[in-house]
């Protein structure tokens, strides 16, 4: 193994929340109630099928596309206005160490995120520089669990992706790793992420792993 890719959400930082928030916000506006549990439909999926599951949980039909658009777009506002004054304090336990580790033990390391507001998101964190590739929403425009996002990874990396390791919170995550031919770390339960080839609890048990 020669790279490892993390997800963002809720494997480096937990901006998962602001999402569900920001969604949450515009559920209201139309009329009903997203919960906690219809949340978890959403964890690594792209803006647009975020928002056609949340219609969907509001029983919301027949839309056009340019009001679908003007939605993901308030959406959007509402997280941006939310995590712009996120900073290192929300760095996910031991992240920070973890990856120092690896690079200094010779990994080049990525990002592989549905999210379009990776590379700000890593440079609030002050994490940018850790990153030798940084794969968001803007370069990716098939979500998980399409392989794109890690593919891409892999290739600015110039790294095969059979030596590299993904680092995942999310079923379609894994998949999406899987489906890459890349081995894969699930960040979570077992009941969930068990298609991984290790998975462990939560961020700070990362550190007893030995790369694979």
């Amino acid at each position: 193994m020669k790279a490892i890719i993390f997800d963002l959400d809720g494997v480096v930082v937990d901006t998962a929340k602001y999402h569900y928030l920001a969604w949450r916000k515009l559920a209201e506006e139309l009329g009903f109630a997203f919960e906690e549990e219809h949340n978890e439909r959403l964890k690594g999926v792209s803006r647009m099928r975020s928002l056609e599951i949340v219609l969907e949980v509001g029983g919301l039909t027949g839309m056009s596309e340019v009001q679908k658009q003007e939605l993901a777009e308030r959406k959007n506002g509402y997280y941006l206005n939310m995590i712009s004054g996120i900073d290192q304090s929300e760095i996910l336990p031991g992240i920070s160490q973890f990856i120092s580790r690896q690079k200094r033990a010779g990994y080049k390391i990525a990002l592989g995120s549905a999210s379009k507001s990776g590379r700000m998101i890593l440079e609030k964190l002050g994490l940018a520089d850790q990153f030798d590739a940084i794969v968001d929403g803007n370069l990716a425009e098939r979500a998980k669990p399409d392989p794109q996002v890690f593919i891409k990874a892999a290739e600015l990396l110039g790294v095969p992706c059979s030596e590299c390791i993904v680092i995942e919170d999310a079923a379609a995550g894994i998949d999406a790793a899987l489906a890459g031919g890349m081995k894969c770390i699930g960040v979570g339960g077992k009941a969930i992420l068990g298609k991984a080839d290790i998975v462990v609890p939560d961020t700070e048990a990362l550190s007893g792993i030995e790369m694979l």
